[in-house]
């Protein structure tokens, strides 16, 4: 079962990113629910030890290089689970290298973004993504 607004995680240790994200998530027009993990241990506790029994959908905007697990391990984490493996994720980072995409996909990401550096195109780049997230349907995972 999908549901119409899933909630946006956005998991960056870059405070600066994550406010831009948002900021520009809610310029598209999205009204879902955003919440922001600061690295990866801490998106890897909300579902392995977070709310149990919750049942939602999710998309998770995820950085790769982060403190304490970076968003590789995070994924390969996720996607090693039955129920999380159903989890929607986009990489969303600075690195463009070729091995680190196509590990990514092998690992099950949904989409590889790269940040641009340059801020303008950054946020513009965030929006059109904001702009396409009210086409998907996602499923719903039961956090453990």
């Amino acid at each position: 079962m999908s549901q119409p607004h899933p909630t946006i995680l956005i998991v960056d240790d870059d405070e600066g990113h994550a406010i831009l994200i948002r900021e520009n998530l809610e310029a598209a027009g999205l009204t879902n629910r955003i919440e922001h993990f600061r690295d990866g241990q801490a998106i890897l506790d909300f579902f392995f030890k977070g709310r149990p029994g919750n049942s939602e959908s999710f998309l998770i905007l995820l950085d790769i290089r982060m403190p304490k697990v970076d968003g590789i391990e995070v994924l390969r984490r996720l996607k090693a689970d039955p129920e999380l493996r159903k989890l929607s994720v986009i990489m969303l980072t600075t690195t463009d290298d070729s091995r680190e995409v196509e590990r990514c996909h092998e690992l099950g990401c949904s989409v590889y973004l790269q940040k641009p550096v340059d801020y303008d195109k950054f946020a513009e780049a965030i929006r059109r993504l904001g702009l396409f997230v009210p086409l998907l349907v996602l499923p719903t995972v039961t956090t453990h």
